[in-house]
C-alpha cells in the first residue's frame, strides 16, 4: 500500500516539475532500454516488437548484421539467402494453391468441373480434386432432390395466377386449371449449360403442354372422367419437350390440384351441371322401366308362342294318330267286317262305362227301388281288403250278395261274349 502511495506522489511531482516537458522524451528512452534489458519489469513495447520482427524478416530474406552499413540500419543484403527465402515462400504459396483445388461432393450430388468456364468432366460423390482457380472451377448440383414447379397458383390454390390457369378447351369453353409438376435432374451438365433460367423453362414447358392437351379435349372430359389421363399425357409431352431441348430434367409426376370453370360463370355452370344430371337420371329411370317391362313382354310372347306351338303339335299329332288308327282299323275291317264291328262296339262301350256310375237293380226279390253304386262299393272293398285280412275281423255280410250278383252278371257277360264269338266264327 505504501508503494502505490509513493508512485502516486512521484507521478504528481513529475507532472508539477517545470522540466517535465523537456526531459520526458529522454526519460522515456531510458525506460525502454531498461525494459529491454530487464523484461520482467513491465510489458514489452510495441515499437520494439515491430523492430524485432523486421530484423528477423530481413535475416530470413538474406540480410545479415554488419558494421559500417551505408544505409545505417546495421544490415546488408545476401543474394543467395534472398533466393532461398523467396523459393520457400513461393513453394508454400504453390502448395496452398494446389490444396485449394480439393472439394467434397455429398451423396446424391454431382460435381461439374469446368476449365476456363467450359465443361470438362463430372465427378461422383466423395473427395475430388481439380486444378485450382483460375484454371478450373466446379459447381455442385443436387441430382437426387425432387423439385416442384407450380403452374396456375403459387404456394396455395387460393393464390391463383389467371394468366397461367385459364385455358381453352376443344368445345370452346374456358377452364381454370392449377397443377404441380415434380421433376429431378438426370444430367447435371445439360442442366447447367443448356438452360438460362432453369425453373422458368420447366414452368413454360408445363404450361405449353397443358394447353395443348386441354385444347384437344372437351370441357366435361377434363373436369370429370379425364383428369388422370390429362395428367399422364401432360407428363409425357413435357418429357418429350425437355428431352428435345436437352435440359437435363426428368419429369416424375404431374398432379392436378384444381380443375373448375372460371369463378365468373361458376353459378351458371352449376345449373347446367344439375340440369345434365337430371337428364341423365331421367334417362336412367326410363331405361330401368324399359328393362323391366320389355323382358316381361318378350317372355309372355315367347310363352304364348310356345303354348300355341305345343297345341298345334298336339292337335296335328292326334289327328295323324287318329287318321293312322282309322286306316289300320279300316284295313282290318275289310278283312273281317263283323268281328271289327263287334270289337269297335265293345271298345266303345268299355270307354263309356269306364267313366260313368254303375247302378244295379235287384228285381228278383221284388225290391225294385234299391239302387246301389257298384263302382264305389267295389272301390271300398278293394281299399278295405288289406285291413280286413285280420283273423278277428268279420266279413261284410251286406256287400256279399252284391258281389255275388256282380259275379253272376260277369258270368252272363262272358257267356254272351262267347256266344257272340261263336256266331262270328260261324259267319266266317
Amino acid at each position: 500500500m505504501s508503494v502505490s502511495f509513493l508512485k502516486k506522489i512521484g507521478l504528481k511531482f513529475s507532472l508539477n516539475d517545470p522540466k517535465w516537458g523537456r526531459n520526458s522524451r529522454s526519460d522515456e528512452n531510458k525506460n525502454h532500454m531498461q525494459n529491454d534489458k530487464n523484461p520482467n519489469n513491465g510489458p514489452p513495447d510495441l515499437d520494439q516488437l515491430w523492430r524485432d520482427f523486421n530484423k528477423r524478416l530481413n535475416r530470413f530474406l538474406g540480410r545479415k548484421n554488419g558494421v559500417g552499413s551505408s544505409n545505417g540500419d546495421g544490415f546488408k543484403p545476401d543474394a543467395k539467402g534472398a533466393g532461398i527465402g523467396i523459393g520457400i515462400i513461393g513453394g508454400i504459396a504453390f502448395f496452398l494453391w494446389l490444396v485449394s483445388g480439393f472439394f467434397i461432393v455429398q451423396e446424391g450430388q454431382t460435381g461439374v468441373v469446368m476449365t476456363f468456364g467450359k465443361f470438362n468432366s463430372m465427378t461422383p460423390a466423395g473427395f475430388n480434386w481439380r486444378w485450382p482457380t483460375p484454371i478450373q472451377s466446379h459447381e455442385i448440383v443436387n441430382v437426387s432432390q425432387v423439385r416442384t414447379i407450380e403452374v396456375g397458383y403459387r404456394s396455395s390454390v387460393r393464390n391463383k395466377q389467371p394468366k397461367e390457369a385459364l385455358m381453352l378447351t376443344e368445345d370452346e369453353n374456358i377452364i381454370d386449371i392449377q397443377f404441380a409438376v415434380q421433376y429431378r435432374l438426370k444430367n447435371a451438365s445439360d442442366w447447367i449449360f443448356n438452360n438460362r433460367d432453369k425453373e422458368e423453362l420447366i414452368r413454360q414447358v408445363a404450361e405449353t403442354s397443358i394447353r395443348e392437351i386441354v385444347g384437344k379435349n372437351k370441357m366435361d372430359f377434363v373436369l370429370y372422367e379425364g383428369r388422370e389421363k390429362v395428367a399422364f399425357d401432360v407428363a409425357q409431352l413435357m418429357q418429350n419437350i425437355v428431352d428435345r431441348y436437352k435440359s437435363g430434367a426428368q419429369i416424375i409426376n404431374v398432379t392436378m390440384q384444381g380443375v373448375q370453370p372460371p369463378e365468373q360463370v361458376q353459378a351458371s355452370f352449376d345449373d347446367a351441371v344439375r340440369a345434365g344430371q337430371d337428364l341423365v337420371r331421367q334417362k336412367n329411370e326410363g331405361q330401368a322401366y324399359a328393362n323391366d317391362v320389355i323382358p316381361k313382354a318378350r317372355g309372355a310372347v315367347s310363352r304364348l308362342m310356345e303354348e300355341a306351338e305345343a297345341y298345334r303339335s298336339r292337335v296335328e299329332a292326334n289327328a295323324l294318330g287318329d287318321a293312322s288308327r282309322f286306316n289300320q282299323v279300316y284295313a282290318e275291317y275289310q278283312k273281317a267286317p263283323v268281328v271289327t264291328r263287334d270289337r269297335i262296339y265293345l271298345d266303345t262301350m268299355q270307354q263309356i262305362f269306364t267313366g260313368t256310375t254303375k247302378l244295379m237293380v235287384d228285381v228278383k226279390n221284388g225290391n225294385s227301388l234299391l239302387y246301389l253304386p257298384l263302382d264305389k262299393l267295389i272301390g271300398q272293398t278293394n281299399v278295405s281288403g288289406p285291413s280286413t285280412s285280420h283273423p278277428t275281423s268279420t266279413p261284410n255280410t251286406a256287400a256279399s250278395p252284391i258281389v255275388d250278383s256282380l259275379q253272376s252278371s260277369g258270368n252272363v257277360q262272358q257267356k254272351d261274349s262267347r256266344s257272340r264269338e261263336s256266331r262270328i266264327q260261324e259267319t266266317r
